[in-house]
């Protein structure tokens, strides 16, 4: 059985966060091949063009990260209907200087949980947009924008009996996602 490593994104470091809860309750109903590896991006330096020649330690981490992935899954709150800025200034680090991208060619996932009653809406198509751009082949359906709730968790932390089924059908989605693509890339079907 392959194993498949996931790098994990979450575009919010707040410690009460719904997306990092989500994140970690999402990592529990993936198959057993798979493994996520957590994508820091709170001590990334803000995007500078200037730097791309050089670009800081933080910044080789996260593109060594990318690299060494056979998949992404971003988990992203929405700010002012787009993508949080820390998110964003990680994708302009990982993605540059220009041809030199660690994305290229990564099937991923994006999915994300707000207290809004659209959920992600905006902030995912945003995102969608931009990895459009960064060719990186993304899960269309099924769409998953979570209204969070208390009832989203369960107490353990994993997710509770009214979106377990539905987030296992998308987490399963995208496992097969990646497996697809995945094969693609390396010449088996």
């Amino acid at each position: 059985m392959s194993q498949y490593t996931i790098a994990l994104f979450v575009g919010s470091f707040r410690k009460e966060s719904w997306n990092k809860k989500l994140a970690l309750a999402l990592t529990r109903l993936a198959p057993e091949d798979f493994a996520f590896d957590p994508v820091c991006v709170d001590d990334l330096p803000l995007y500078n063009q200037d730097d791309d020649d050089n670009q800081a330690p933080p910044v080789k981490r996260i593109k060594d990260q990318i690299r060494a992935a056979d998949g992404l899954l971003f988990v992203t709150p929405e700010y002012n209907r787009s993508v949080p800025g820390v998110l964003k200034n990680a994708i302009d680090h990982a993605s540059r200087p220009y041809g030199q991208s660690a994305f290229t060619g990564k099937p991923a996932g994006v999915i994300g949980a707000s207290i809004g009653a659209i959920g992600t809406a905006m902030a995912q198509q945003h995102l969608r947009n931009i990895l459009a751009y960064l060719d990186v082949p993304t899960l269309g359906q099924p769409e998953a924008f979570i209204h969070a709730t208390d009832a989203l968790f369960d107490e353990d932390g994993g997710i509770g009996p009214n979106s377990r089924q539905f987030l296992q059908d998308w987490m399963d989605a995208f496992a097969d996602w990646v497996r697809d693509h995945a094969g693609k890339q390396d010449g088996t079907d």
